[in-house]
């Protein structure tokens, strides 16, 4: 969920403790960054009041300088902040109840007191060794320097600290050294040991500084942008979701490699839970494919070989693939830090939960390993709505399976043999929604035997639902914004508007998808009370209705006179062969432009002339 997203879903006490922290940021910059005063002195200076796209925009020119203040902020936090940054900086942590952060934080505590307590034996057993090539050793050093940095302060009077200069050296040492983060961490907390249940301390502390947003006092909403920003302060050049694809990606033999770098053992160790301890552990994944994975003796062409085998296997589309090893990395790296937004699009909604749907099925423990590899609270209800605010995309929950068995439900499905499996997978699901958008009128008319007839295999009770689905899938492939925190924000038990299109900040269109069997569509007494109640609904949630839009397959001749006889609420009238029309006439346009302007007119809609102007 995004920046712009949470401000709309949180009250304007939550947004002050945001708008403070950013005012401060900004005003303390602008005299050294022209392109943020500037940005400043299009809101005049009324922050306080500006609508949540400025704050936006701002946050973006002062994303620098706002990254500079949240690490110095963190390092004053202590090291249960610290703690909590690392949990709430994971894939699918972003959007979270305060009780399901509190659990987590309390199974990491006992984590990382356990994986305290084995290195301070492990280091005892060494304090008499002098084989630096020894790991017990390695890490009593990292102890002693972390120590020293820990204590200096208090030869000046001062309160004990690690300073940012100071970690960046730490972090340095123990890259050198061989040392994992999450084992930094454990030897930090022989030091300094962190609080047990100080979480809610730790919250409120991320809360002051603007990291976090708390809605309605019990769920925790972490914004992409500065999702993204931890990452960076962590020194986390990718998220774990995608360094699992790299690692799912590699050979047995080159997992055990990489546990040995770090000292642990790999008899007996299963293929996951190689990647476990990567993952886990904070293990850079740039060392992993820099040196890790390669045996000693392994060439510069050798390694260099393997990474363009491994760019192949990652389906990474690149114009050229680098002569040097770095060049390489950085080429998989940027790739998987830039295809979040073009993944998150490679499937519709309908076509996301037909995904979910199959992949239940072919495994009855799939929505389980969805939950545990993204830490996601069991109560959740896992549909393509949720998954997409949590930032889990239809090629992540992929990635949820091994290399064997995605091959394997591969096979069960029929699907080609050819290229990546998972790839194949994915296509198939997109061309399904492809041929329900090609046979959109006949699925407007509830034709069914029509509809098998094409090879497409539906139940008569789920016909309603397609339609509406296939209508947004259309409507967003037309580039209009489907918002569906706001349809969830206004939607009560009785009250459920099919689409909410956002055209601003607080102005919106409501959808309403109509099927119907026979004849023209003529219910507007039952239509009209429907929409008219979404539209206060709306209202009651600051939202301004531009336009409301009816798609049916027709439209009977009083309906057409009722709508625009209308005096309470705008409505334009869409039939769904007009709306498969301008769809068509928008694929076929090298530079198409259409706007949601085109839709508020007002009465029924002419469908031919709208797709001439595209």
């Amino acid at each position: 969920m995004n920046l712009h997203q949470v401000l709309g879903h949180v009250n304007q006490i939550e947004k002050s403790k945001f708008i403070n922290c950013l005012d401060k940021v900004s005003s303390e910059a602008i005299d050294k960054d022209k392109d943020l005063a500037q940005r400043v002195a299009n809101i005049d200076g009324q922050l306080r009041t500006a609508s949540g796209s400025e704050i936006t925009h701002l946050f973006s020119a002062a994303s620098k300088h706002f990254e500079i203040f949240v690490r110095d902020q963190i390092s004053l936090g202590g090291p249960q902040v610290s703690l909590l940054v690392n949990i709430l900086s994971r894939d699918g942590n972003s959007v979270a109840r305060i009780s399901w952060i509190e659990r987590l934080y309390s199974n990491e505590h006992k984590r990382m007191d356990k994986l305290s307590k084995e290195i301070l034996k492990e280091i005892k057993d060494a304090e008499n060794s002098n084989d630096f090539n020894c790991r017990s050793l390695r890490l009593l050093i990292y102890k002693d320097c972390f120590e020293s940095a820990y204590n200096n302060d208090l030869r000046q009077n001062r309160e004990q600290k690690v300073s940012d200069d100071e970690r960046i050296i730490l972090n340095m040492l123990s890259n050198r050294l061989g040392i994992t983060k999450d084992e930094t961490f454990a030897i930090e907390n022989l030091i300094c040991p962190v609080s047990k249940n100080d979480v809610q301390l730790a919250l409120n502390f991320l809360r002051e500084i603007g990291v976090i947003f708390v809605k309605r006092k019990q769920e925790v909403l972490l914004p992409d942008e500065i999702f993204s920003l931890l990452h960076r302060i962590q020194n986390k050049e990718l998220s774990d979701k995608y360094s699992i694809r790299v690692l799912r990606s590699l050979s047995d033999a080159e997992l055990s490699n990489v546990l040995r770098a770090y000292g642990q053992k790999i008899r007996g160790v299963s293929r996951q839970d190689k990647i476990s301890f990567v993952i886990h552990s904070g293990v850079s994944i740039r060392n992993v494919l820099l040196k890790d994975m390669f045996e000693n003796n392994a060439t510069q062409n050798t390694r260099k070989e393997r990474l363009k085998g491994l760019i192949e296997e990652l389906g990474i589309n690149t114009p050229r693939l680098g002569t040097t090893l770095d060049d390489r990395i950085d080429i998989i790296i940027n790739s998987l830090k830039t295809c979040s937004k073009s993944e998150m699009d490679s499937l519709s909604t309908s076509g996301f939960n037909e995904l979910i749907s199959f992949l239940s099925e072919a495994d009855l423990s799939f929505l389980k390993k969805v939950q545990e590899d993204f830490e996601i609270e069991n109560n959740e209800v896992l549909d393509a709505d949720r998954l997409r605010v949590l930032g889990i995309s239809p090629v992540d929950i992929l990635y949820v399976f091994t290399n064997e068995d995605i091959r394997k439900i591969r096979d069960k499905k029929g699907l080609s043999k050819r290229g990546n499996p998972r790839t194949v997978i994915l296509e198939c699901f997109a061309s399904a929604n492809d041929k329900l958008i090609e046979n959109y009128e006949l699925l407007a008319t509830r034709n069914l035997a029509a509809l098998h007839a094409e090879g497409i295999n539906i139940r008569e009770a789920d016909l309603g639902q397609k339609f509406e689905e296939i209508t947004k899938a259309i409507l967003e492939q037309l580039g209009l914004n489907i918002d569906e925190d706001k349809r969830k924000q206004i939607n009560t038990a009785k009250d459920k508007a099919d689409i909410i299109i956002s055209l601003s900040d607080d102005d919106v269109i409501i959808g309403e998808a109509k099927s119907y069997k026979n004849g023209d569509f003529s219910k507007y007494s039952s239509t009209s009370r429907q929409v008219k109640a979404y539209v206060k609904r709306c209202e009651a949630n600051n939202m301004r209705v531009a336009q409301v839009l009816i798609v049916a397959p027709k439209f009977s001749q009083d309906f057409i006179e009722s709508a625009e006889m209308d005096a309470d609420i705008n409505i334009s009238l869409l039939e769904a062969g007009g709306l498969k029309k301008i769809l068509d006439a928008y694929k076929t346009r090298r530079n198409p432009k259409f706007s949601a302007n085109l839709l508020s007119k007002g009465g029924l809609l002419k469908a031919d002339l709208i797709a001439k102007t595209i």
